[in-house]
């Protein structure tokens, strides 16, 4: 169980089935992560992307905090009825709309821009760099936006091309990538 953090339904708890593959983000992780972001975005003004989107966790949190634009992409069918009933129980179904899909698939194919793309696959996933590597390519992220990929903390991921920073929470590292930093 989760719960949401901040904004309009701060305090609600989010049961998912367990039936779902998932490992939603902690709260913790989730607090230190929305920190971050309340220092950089205005979350009324700004369009996100939720890749790996699970339980839909963060998103609702964006939500929460007045995020009118926000797709969560996730394979599983099951994961994506569990959002889009959750959105609709919560008001959010005209602010998130879901997309069931295989992440780098919807990538290829995806054409519009956005402020923060936030990614949280498996921790055994291997194809982080090709992650990244599509996402500037289709210039899914906006000049000025963060790219911000969940990981173990044991995932080093600083090699990669537009790498800004990690942070670590407990066992949970969240690496950020910006475009902004190449016009520094």
């Amino acid at each position: 169980m989760t719960r949401i953090i901040s904004g309009k339904f701060r305090g609600k708890q989010i049961k998912a089935p367990l039936n779902l593959p998932v490992r939603p983000t902690t709260d913790f992780a989730k607090e230190g992560l929305f920190n971050i972001l309340n220092n950089h975005f205005y979350f009324e003004e700004i369009t996100v992307l939720d890749l790996f989107a699970g339980t839909g966790n963060l998103s609702y949190e964006l939500a929460s905090r007045g995020c009118e634009q926000i797709t969560a992409v996730d394979q599983n069918p099951k994961c994506c009825s569990f959002i889009e009933r959750t959105a609709q129980s919560l008001g959010f179904a005209d602010n998130l709309q879901v997309q069931r899909a295989e992440v780098l698939d919807f990538i290829k194919r995806d054409y519009h821009t956005y402020d923060l793309i936030i990614a949280d696959p498996p921790y055994d996933y291997s194809q982080y760099e090709e992650l990244v590597e599509q996402i500037i390519f289709k210039k899914l992220l906006a000049e000025d936006g963060f790219l911000v990929l969940e990981h173990d903390r044991d995932t080093d991921l600083s090699d990669l091309e537009h790498f800004y920073e990690t942070r670590n929470y407990g066992k949970v590292a969240f690496s950020f990538f910006s475009l902004a930093e190449e016009n520094e």
